[in-house]
């Protein structure tokens, strides 16, 4: 089933891999994977010259599609043009994912290729949303849902703080996993502010889902990562006067040393994720050092002060993330995620785990830990 995509747009980056494996799925739904789809992505001024070529209307819209009806070429289904300037703006209007909202004129563009048309008649309009529907139902149900990781590090700050054995975050982790998270993120600093060397040893021994071990790039830390082999590394900053961690790594400054940590930890088979700001120079440095995931520092956009400072915060995140996917780097993201904020992120087709510790928290002390995951759990998409 050949997918052909070709973005023409200079400036706005988008997931061709994501869009090509949307269309590869709505083409099996549709039972005609033996067809060949052509895709291109313009601006708004080159979908004005085709729009009013073809429909006499000078202006852009958001697809077009053509149809191949040739009988002698029946493997060919046709042509979907979408204009990302506009899927832009909609998305913005709409306060939806560019991602999703490009999904959407997707499927809008093969329904025509399918025949249906809502502008001949009003039946003929209700039939095409309804398959327009369908098939937004149905790839849903293909898509990979995010997963909810949970740090357990404040479960064991508290203990800390009264020197004694109690609350227990290994306890916790069991708990988030039955609530229905899908892996368990603990952070062994140098410092051993919260978590300890006993706790990261349970840990290793009783989580059944996916054990993501935080770490700053320190010797005596790398050797126990090694020595436990977690099922993933999360190398991140770490400054003794921090309350957390503030900000991301700086990979394109420490691409030496970080890279040597990378191809020790690739070694013993332990995949290893950078935590970076939404930046493209870091997402193209963790590229070149070899590294398995990036996950995206969402600190800036939970904290921001305003709608405007979020809205901004949020864009540079998902071109962050539509970059990383692109690059073949698989994508986490994570930092001050709470119960208000987190949805957005969450509808980002191109991330795969949002870690999420400090609102599960506090929100369990109110509601109890189970009942916290299963709320966070509720908010993302699937």
């Amino acid at each position: 089933m050949p997918v052909f995509i070709k973005n023409e747009h200079k400036l706005c980056r988008y997931s061709l891999k994501s869009l090509e494996n949307d269309a590869e799925n709505l083409l099996i739904i549709c039972n005609i994977a033996d067809k060949e789809l052509s895709i291109l992505l313009v601006d708004d001024q080159q979908m004005t010259e085709l729009n009013n070529q073809y429909r006499q209307k000078n202006k852009p819209t958001n697809v077009l599609s053509f149809p191949l009806d040739d009988g002698n070429e029946d493997n060919l289904l046709g042509d979907i043009v979408i204009s990302l300037d506009t899927a832009r703006n909609e998305a913005l209007e709409e306060n939806i994912t560019m991602h999703n909202r490009v999904r959407t004129l997707l499927v809008h563009g093969l329904a025509h290729l399918l025949g249906y048309d809502h502008e001949r008649s009003s039946r003929e309009a209700l039939e095409m949303t309804n398959k327009e529907k369908y098939l937004q139902s149905q790839l849903s149900r293909r898509k990979n849902m995010i997963q909810l990781a949970v740090n357990v590090d404040h479960v064991a700050t508290l203990r800390q703080a009264r020197g004694i054995d109690e609350p227990d975050p290994v306890l916790a982790a069991g708990i988030c996993e039955l609530a229905g998270a899908a892996g368990i993120v603990a952070h062994l600093r140098e410092d051993r502010r919260h978590m300890q060397d006993r706790d990261i040893i349970l840990l290793r021994q009783t989580v059944k889902t996916k054990l993501n071990l935080e770490m700053g790039a320190d010797e005596e830390i790398i050797k126990i990562a090694l020595d436990l082999r977690p099922d993933m590394v999360t190398l991140v900053p770490e400054k003794r006067e921090e309350l957390t961690t503030e900000g991301g790594l700086d990979v394109a400054g420490q691409k030496e040393k970080l890279a040597e940590v990378i191809k020790r930890m690739t070694a013993a088979e332990i995949p290893v994720s950078l935590f970076i700001d939404p930046d493209s120079s870091q997402i193209q440095a963790a590229k070149a050092i070899n590294s398995t995931f990036v996950e995206i520092h969402t600190g800036r956009y939970a904290d921001a002060l305003s709608e405007q400072e979020a809205d901004r915060e949020f864009a540079l995140i998902a071109d962050s993330a539509e970059e990383a996917y692109e690059t073949g780097l698989r994508v986490n993201a994570g930092h001050g995620l709470n119960y208000r904020n987190t949805a957005r992120i969450a509808a980002l087709g191109t991330i795969e785990e949002l870690s999420i510790g400090h609102a599960v928290m506090a929100r369990a002390i109110l509601v109890g830990l189970d009942q916290a995951v299963r709320e966070m759990k509720a908010l993302l998409p699937g």
